[in-house]
């Protein structure tokens, strides 16, 4: 799947559909895209997305990185995590509330995760509280594609929206995709957060871009 094919409405669907219709569509047609992905792909892409992430200077300058553990189809994080860890980064990673807002906790070690709700994997450490993202020098969130302004489609519970407001104008927002997932048309609803750059098996895209 190519970025300009992932929409498929057509010019009369987009006209007559609201952002909260045409996102959900478009989450569909991206998650079958995902699915269909060869393990053998999804693996490479996370090691590669790792590779990068791990070398970008913010990052390398970070001494704490929120970040999140890939689950299912997103793409995967485990040696992203191992890789910030054995720089010595302090690694956030969001544990969900009931009420779906995401407070924090410092990830200790991979064997320490728990299984949580919706599928995710949580740490075990104690909760830091909603406002410890704003401590982290980098933000590394789960999403499904991109579009050229930085407006990301996530899953759509609001989690994130609600946790990026918390963080500090010009620290660094990435999301981890596949390269055919950048430059996506992304449905825009007024809560949406933007990202500030797309990290993917090809290197970082930072947004907007022209």
């Amino acid at each position: 799947m190519c970025a300009s094919q992932a929409p498929g409405n057509s010019a009369g669907d987009a006209a007559h559909a609201t952002p909260r219709t045409a996102k959900a569509e478009l989450r569909d047609r991206l998650l079958a895209a995902r699915r269909d992905r060869p393990p053998a792909e999804r693996a490479q892409a996370a090691r590669s997305v790792a590779a990068h992430a791990l070398a970008a200077p913010e990052v390398r300058r970070a001494t704490t990185v929120a970040a999140y553990v890939g689950v299912g189809a997103e793409v995967g994080t485990a040696a992203l995590l191992a890789g910030l860890r054995a720089a010595g980064v302090r690694v956030l990673l969001p544990l969900l509330r009931p009420d779906a807002d995401l407070d924090w906790a410092v990830l200790t070690r991979e064997e320490d995760l728990r299984p949580a709700s919706r599928g995710l994997r949580e740490p075990e450490g104690p909760p830091l509280g909603l406002e410890a993202i704003a401590t982290a020098d980098v933000v590394l969130v789960p999403g499904l594609a991109v579009d050229d302004a930085g407006r990301r489609l996530g899953r759509g519970g609001g989690s994130y929206d609600r946790a990026l407001a918390r963080v500090p104008v010009g620290t660094p927002v990435w999301v981890l995709l596949h390269d055919d997932e950048v430059g996506v048309p992304v449905p825009v609803e007024p809560h949406d957060r933007p990202v500030t750059g797309a990290l993917t098996p090809s290197g970082l895209v930072r947004l907007p871009r022209r």
